[in-house]
């Protein structure tokens, strides 16, 4: 009884959601059926990623009989499956896909998904991005996503990373234990660690990339899939990105719905931070920025902290497929 249960509310929370964004079958029916019925996507901690969540139904609406959610600790993993194939499509911060670009991984950026998600919280020691000078800072791993935006944050102020900023290692929860304990100066946090941390006050924030330049002018989160997936099945990538797409618009016209559908279907444990994250989060933005710009923005960043080797022209070249984008960008008008 408690499965039937849970699993009856589960799917009135999704159909609640495909209602909402308004699947309509006869534009999906007008392309031909996608080269496969398979979609892997991956479920992390980080509820930004909420839109390739809640687009389940779209998602079989555009004829993926079988979408399956591969948990991973974190979007470092996400980024590594995607490479590997074993994603197929997946959400992704743009400065770390990067890096795995110019590093020559099979992945490709498809569109943009939202401009701003991650915040840097630090101590009374720390008021601006140019005291990472000579502080401690915790981050999970070396090459790890908070890792690499800090480095991009540090050399955009003209600091460098490798021998201005006291780097330590340590997982999430302790991360946050040794802030809150003044052991170390700062912490980037995801959502939902953001909303964890300031209803905690543990800390302050000192950027939000949301509303703080230049981090808010460029998408942070992008849509990024396998490069020989897409090859392989270009119909089926369109698909995709057209339910993930209309997922992210009803993240922005109806954060209420979403978060209480986010909770649900088992995707956040807390209906508080999943709302301030749908709220906080930019959603709205994505046919309005210029995808390729971002690429471009944290090319040249990342060049400046020593962390890639190729330009920007190069890695937009052989990084980049917005021919789905330009097409449903004219088709989804908003």
């Amino acid at each position: 009884m408690t499965r039937t249960r849970r699993r009856f509310v589960t799917e009135l929370a999704l159909a609640g959601t495909a209602g909402l964004l308004g699947v309509r079958p006869e534009t999906a029916s007008a392309e031909p059926p996608p080269e496969t019925t398979t979609l892997r996507l991956d479920q992390r901690p980080s509820l930004c990623a909420a839109p390739q969540y809640v687009a389940q139904d779209l998602l079989r609406g555009e004829g993926f009989t079988d979408v399956r959610y591969v948990k991973l600790d974190g979007a470092q993993q996400g980024q590594k499956a995607v490479a590997a194939g074993e994603l197929d499509i997946s959400v992704s911060f743009v400065a770390p896909a990067i890096v795995q670009i110019d590093a020559g991984e099979p992945i490709v950026f498809l569109a943009g998904v939202h401009a701003g998600c991650f915040e840097l919280f630090g101590t009374a020691r720390m008021r601006t991005i140019r005291d990472l000078k000579g502080k401690v800072v915790a981050i999970p791993e070396l090459g790890s996503t908070q890792h690499v935006f800090l480095s991009v944050m540090g050399a955009h102020v003209g600091l460098n990373p490798k021998q201005d900023i006291n780097w330590v290692t340590r997982p999430r929860a302790e991360a946050i234990r040794l802030l809150a304990e003044g052991k170390v100066d700062g912490f980037l946090g995801f959502p939902p660690d953001p909303q964890e941390l300031r209803a905690k006050r543990i800390g302050h924030v000192v950027v939000n990339s949301a509303v703080d330049r230049p981090w808010s002018q460029y998408f942070c989160c992008m849509f990024v899939a396998n490069r020989e997936f897409v090859r392989r099945h270009p119909v089926a990538a369109k698909r995709a990105l057209r339910a993930i797409l209309k997922a992210t618009d009803v993240c922005a016209s109806e954060p209420e719905r979403v978060a209480r559908a986010l909770v649900d279907t088992g995707f956040a444990p807390r209906y508080d931070y999943a709302l301030q994250t749908m709220k906080e989060v930019p959603y709205d933005r994505w046919r309005a920025y210029d995808p390729e710009d971002a690429v471009r923005f944290y090319a040249l960043r990342l060049h400046e902290a020593g962390m890639i080797k190729s330009a920007p022209k190069k890695l937009i070249a052989q990084g980049t497929d917005w021919r789905f984008l330009n097409e449903l960008r004219k088709e989804l008008k908003g």
